[in-house]
């Protein structure tokens, strides 16, 4: 774990969040619209993702599944999650109302689900953390920002303007 600090300009978005119903999917919806708008990939929807970045998208989209659902079980639910991509680097943080740091737990039977979200982080962030924040605490991971994936694109959302020539 490392207690690395966000700083630099760049892009930033945040979601406020109440409650535990949902807030899973309304994550990555919200993590895969941002990433979209930055140029991580042509398809806002990743049905079909075949593009150069797919993977990484998927694995944004992982981490940021782990952490939220982590703070369902173990915090009360997240308070808020902050994407912020600057530099090479894409940051997710999740607040939660919890001061109590992320602890791994050995899972009892490692072909069953649930006890493997902290090994995750480790295998697909570059780096991760947590620290305390008001009374609770924020989970953060980082991962490097890939090559632009927009072709006939403008970058920053403004949609579709042209198709992609065949090969």
């Amino acid at each position: 774990m490392n207690n690395a600090t966000l700083s630099g300009p760049g892009q930033t978005r945040r979601l406020a969040l109440y409650g535990t119903k949902g807030v899973v999917t309304r994550c990555r919806d919200f993590t895969q619209d941002a990433l979209y708008d930055w140029g991580w990939t042509r398809a806002r929807d990743l049905i079909g993702l075949d593009d150069e970045n797919g993977e990484v998208v998927e694995d944004v989209l992982l981490l940021v599944s782990e952490i939220v659902t982590n703070a369902c079980l173990h915090a009360g639910g997240p308070r808020e999650l902050v994407l912020h991509q600057y530099g090479p680097r894409l940051r997710i943080e999740v607040a939660d109302a919890s001061p109590e740091p992320p602890r791994r737990r050995v899972p009892k039977d490692l072909t069953q689900p649930g006890g493997h979200g902290l090994i995750i982080l480790e295998r697909l962030a570059r780096t991760w953390g947590s620290e305390r924040r008001g009374t609770g605490k924020v989970v953060w991971v980082e991962v490097p920002v890939p090559p632009p994936a927009h072709r006939g694109r403008a970058v920053g959302g403004a949609g579709p303007v042209g198709r992609d020539p065949l090969p």
